[in-house]
């Protein structure tokens, strides 16, 4: 389906119009409806009316497609480093090795990120979507030749093309967000985004020590990596194709106020260099970066090391270190959607973000010091509660810096907060696992413990600065005052319209 005939088939029919004010001073048209032109926007008789605004029923299939293809790609991220021991004997490399195939999604990140956005605010989610996914599927494929002792280099390649198509993607989600949803769901549409790649680390964790069990024959265990490469390379082709057939670039009509101004900058306005410049003078996002690279970069650690960390204390229990990977990132899951609820209703970004980071600082720090103990229950639940607060808080990472650096693209805020979580991750992976080969586990985490304390104290600091929920209030507070004083002009219009 191209683009063009998607967005005519969400037109609604004229002649069932049929008009009802909200509590907002808006017009809502239920699914089906429509409103005449000079009805809804102030071209026709010459005054200054808002824009109309519709939210269209496909915006749910762009974020849950997009989740998808998210998830198979995250997945690949830990599939390596979650089973390090079985890698490292079919190999014959060692740990710090297999500890790249982790790595190299974060430094594959650092250079490509704004060459990425570039291209996204030029060409569009929809081409973003096509390469991310091509990309992804490429990668799989690559694995699937190089399941054979010698070939190290050949599966390393296939993991740096699923790492270069992460480029495409960690980023997205508060972009899709704010192109397809309203300003009452735009953090909920988020926590959606980011579920998907929590979903897929999940899956990480869990899959590859059932499909991968840790025998002796080289042969046995050739096969079962066989397997584990053909399911996720059949996966991301199927996504492949249906992000060909069904993605699409953009609503034709903008679902909020906001987007509707940024739409309206004409493109020879709009220099990518002049807003990376505004960003990086903007202080509270600065730090908003820094901090969420602190908070990031040790859910990469952890995730990286978990398998070193847990057979250290409790050895041969690679299935149950997968299964407390899938216990972190399904707490967080948790969190991050029920933050992304939150913030649709509360709207308080701020005191949410330092909260969040202060309890994933009282996780880590209840972590670190039962991991010892030599009870896996109480390590299941104490990674469960440090997962619920550090990944829930990706997603509000996202929407606070959409909030402060409004009306920048969405996709290059994103991308400076990834950029720093890689940076950040690359190093607290690098020391924390030195530091754990030579002082052991407590005090690698001990080490993250000190950085998650310095990102709440720098989250404090921060200064609440809500531009997109300003210019939005703003619109609401003009049109309605346009409307009670009798202006030509009619309210804004949202349209719930179905495909």
């Amino acid at each position: 389906m191209s683009e063009k005939q998607a967005l005519e088939d969400t037109k609604p029919n004229e002649d069932q119009s049929v008009w009802k004010a909200d509590s907002d001073n808006h017009v809502k048209l239920e699914g089906g409806d429509a409103a005449k032109p000079s009805d809804i926007s102030s071209e026709g008789n010459g005054s200054e009316g808002l824009q109309a605004t519709r939210l269209y029923h496909r915006r749910w299939v762009i974020v849950f497609l997009f989740s998808l293809y998210s998830l198979s790609n995250s997945y690949q991220w830990i599939q390596y480093s979650i089973i390090s021991n079985i890698f490292t004997k079919f190999y014959s490399v060692d740990d710090f090795t297999i500890d790249w195939m982790s790595m190299i999604y974060m430094l594959t990140y650092i250079p490509f990120i704004f060459p990425v956005t570039w291209l996204l605010d030029k060409k569009g989610l929809r081409v973003i979507a096509l390469v991310a996914t091509a990309l992804n599927c490429a990668g799989t494929w690559i694995k699937v030749a190089s399941v054979r002792p010698n070939l190290f280099y050949v599966t390393f390649l296939g993991q740096f093309c699923c790492s270069f198509a992460q480029v495409f993607i960690l980023g997205m989600p508060s972009r899709i967000a704010s192109v397809w949803f309203g300003s009452e769901e735009v953090s909920t549409a988020c926590s959606i985004g980011v579920f998907g790649n929590q979903l897929g680390i999940a899956i990480g964790f869990l899959v590859p020590p059932i499909l991968v069990p840790n025998v002796d024959d080289m042969d046995e265990l050739a096969h079962h990596i066989r397997i584990m490469f053909y399911i996720t390379a059949g996966v991301a082709t199927l996504l492949f194709v249906l992000v060909v057939f069904v993605f699409q670039e953009r609503p034709k009509i903008p679902p909020t106020q906001a987007q509707a101004t940024a739409r309206s900058i004409p493109p020879e306005q709009y220099s990518y260099i002049a807003s990376i410049r505004n960003l990086l003078r903007n202080k509270p996002f600065m730090l908003l970066v820094v901090t969420y690279g602190l908070n990031v970069g040790c859910f990469y650690a952890v995730g990286t090391l978990l398998n070193r960390m847990i057979i250290v204390h409790y050895p041969g229990e690679e299935v149950n270190a997968g299964r407390i990977g899938l216990t972190i990132v399904i707490a967080g899951m948790v969190g991050s959607l029920i933050c992304g609820v939150w913030l649709d209703r509360t709207k308080t970004y701020k005191q949410t973000t330092l909260a969040v980071y202060l309890l994933s600082l009282v996780g880590m720090i209840v972590y670190a010091a039962t991991l010892s103990l030599g009870h896996l229950w109480v390590v299941f639940i104490t990674a469960g509660v440090l997962g619920f607060f550090m990944t829930g808080y990706l997603p509000l990472g996202f929407e606070f810096a959409v909030e402060l650096t409004y009306p920048e693209s969405e996709g290059t805020s994103s991308g400076l907060l990834n950029c720093s979580a890689q940076v950040f991750g690359i190093i607290f992976t690098i020391c924390q696992g030195k530091i754990i080969d030579n002082y052991g586990t407590l005090a690698g985490n001990i080490f993250l413990c000190v950085f998650l304390l310095i990102g709440t104290i720098m989250t404090a600091l921060i200064k609440s600065d809500l531009r997109r929920q300003n210019a939005n209030l703003q619109a609401k507070a003009a049109d309605s005052s346009d409307w009670h004083n009798g202006s030509l002009s009619a309210p804004s219009v949202i349209i719930e319209a179905k495909l």
